[in-house]
């Protein structure tokens, strides 16, 4: 009889171990697959895409941080020019590329209502004062660029103060 409690007690732990584990899956996939997850390209050095990640967490999206080898060469194949690019590359669960300091307001902007033949958004370079490169009472003015499928561009919108960059409550993530 001993046996048998030590068999049914270890049948019962392996059942709640596939269990746990088939759940740690399915919250895996469901983060992966939510339009507010965004898995983040970044070096593993870089500590303003941190502060980016932290900006878009406490909007409401979920993030991932992976670090390629060659970072360069992962953006162009993601389509994103020389000219285009910042220190990260963040790519939504629906394919979107925000490349750079994007502000969350403008993420939340173009996942609501995505331009045709878009391929996401763009802050080149590093400018103070946007999301991640805060530098006390300092801003640099920028424009967040839309990027098209044809590797062209246009302006999606001027930040001319740093109150540009704030988001309304209506465009939150959900």
């Amino acid at each position: 009889m001993p046996s048998f409690l030590l068999w049914a007690r270890s049948f019962a732990a392996v059942i709640a171990l596939q269990f746990a584990s088939s759940m740690a899956l399915a919250d895996a996939t469901t983060v992966a697959t939510s339009p507010t997850h965004l898995a983040v390209y970044k070096s593993p050095s870089c500590g303003c895409c941190v502060k980016w990640m932290e900006h878009m967490q406490n909007r409401g999206y979920s993030v991932a941080a992976y670090h390629p080898a060659d970072l360069t060469r992962f953006k162009l194949e993601q389509d994103i020019g020389l000219r285009y690019q910042s220190c990260h590359t963040a790519i939504s669960a629906g394919g979107y590329r925000f490349e750079g300091h994007v502000p969350a307001k403008f993420v939340s902007e173009f996942l609501a209502n995505p331009p045709k033949d878009a391929i996401g958004l763009a802050v080149p370079g590093m400018p103070v004062g946007s999301p991640g490169m805060e530098m006390g009472a300092k801003f640099m003015p920028y424009q967040v660029l839309l990027l098209k499928a044809d590797g062209s561009h246009e302006v999606f919108a001027d930040i001319l103060t740093a109150n540009d960059q704030k988001a309304s409550a209506a465009l939150s993530a959900r």
